[in-house]
Order: C-alpha cells, then structure tokens, then sequence
C-alpha cells in the first residue's frame, strides 16, 4: 500500500515538472513578444508579433482635433504613456527621445514621437500641449476619455494604476516602455530606459529605414 502511495507521489510530482517546464516555455514566448524588434526575413516565425501591440484607437490633441491610428500611418511613430505630472520617467524619457531624434540628423524628422497621457481627470488637452513643448522637438501630445484611453492601452499592453498619496492627491503607476511602430501601424520593438544610447539608435534607425 505505501508503495503505492510512493509510485503515486512520484508520478504526481513528475506531471508538476512538466507543467513548470511547459509554464516556463509559455513565459518564454511571450519575453519574446514583448522584446522582439523588426529586422527578420519574411517568413520569419517572430514576424507574427509584428501585429501583437497597436490598433485603432481615436483620441484627441491639445487643439481639440481628432487622431487615430489612421492620422499617424505612413509615418513610423515611437509611442509613450505617462502623465504631465510624472516626477521622473516621463520627462527623462521624452527628453532622451528629443536628444536621439537629434543625434539622428536630418534622418529625426522620419518618424514621430506620441506622447499618451494616462491621466484624463488632470491632464486636459490644453496641459498636453504646454507639456510637450517643454522638450524642444516635435511631440504629438494626445488624450482622450477613459474609454478611449482603455482601449489604446489594451491594444498596446499598457499599465496604469492611480496610487493614492497623502492629502487626498494621487500619482499613477504606469508602463514606461517607448514602444516603436512602423509606417503601417506595426509593432517593431521598444526602446527601454535602461539601455544604451546606442541601442536605441540602432532600434531607430531601422525603425526609419
């Protein structure tokens, strides 16, 4: 009987491996999604990631006009997500991404920075727009319902989340990935704040190419 019980246990801790391995290849796969920069030869299996982040969208920009995802095609476009009163990753990210565009030459102006606020209760067009102007370079600010803003950020994967702070204020948790898309509106990689400069133009350069 305790054999039993010992052959049992053996072959119940066997089927727990094998899920751990097969749970550990789905999180390999989806590493891959997230970090996956264009560059594969047609027919890559890597290329179907390609439409993994993106989609429509309709927001709005600091003059009051309409953008969707059709208003940025035919342009490849790096795209953030913060909010205007962000103490730190938003404005060193949109800064770096001003100074790359620069070190970039004549070849900056072949793609578009998009500034999302995830922050519609504070962060009104108007605010957007006085914003992305502290940078010094051509910023599309955009914003939108909390309709419109959930569905750009499921398309896209994003994160926020308000974290309350004393005396009633709150600030936002937020994904702080730039994510690069191509003319036709497909994912080709992000850009991460820890890397080097040089990564990040390489990842731009292709992105223009």
């Amino acid at each position: 009987m305790q054999g039993t019980e010992q052959k049992a246990g053996r072959k119940g801790l066997a089927r727990l491996r094998a899920g751990l391995w097969v749970a550990a290849g789905v999180s390999v796969l989806i590493a891959l999604a997230v970090i996956y920069d264009r560059g594969h030869p047609p027919g890559d299996p890597a290329s179907q990631y390609a439409s993994a982040f993106g989609g429509p969208f309709v927001l709005t920009a600091p003059d009051g006009s309409r953008v969707t995802d059709k208003t940025l095609a035919g342009k490849p476009y790096a795209i953030f997500f913060g909010f205007t009163r962000c103490p730190d990753v938003c404005p060193t990210s949109l800064a770096r991404m001003a100074r790359l565009r620069k070190q970039l030459g004549p070849d900056g102006a072949k793609f578009n920075i998009v500034f999302v606020s995830v922050d519609p209760g504070h962060d009104k067009p108007a605010d957007i727009g006085n914003y992305v102007a502290l940078f010094g370079t051509p910023i599309i600010g955009l914003t939108g319902t909390e309709a419109q803003l959930a569905q750009i950020k499921k398309g896209y994967g994003v994160y926020s989340a308000k974290v309350p702070q004393p005396g009633g204020d709150y600030t936002i948790d937020h994904t702080a990935a730039i994510y690069l898309m191509t003319a036709r509106g497909e994912f080709s990689g992000t850009i991460d704040a820890h890397e080097p400069d040089a990564t990040a133009l390489a990842k731009l350069k292709r992105l223009i190419a």
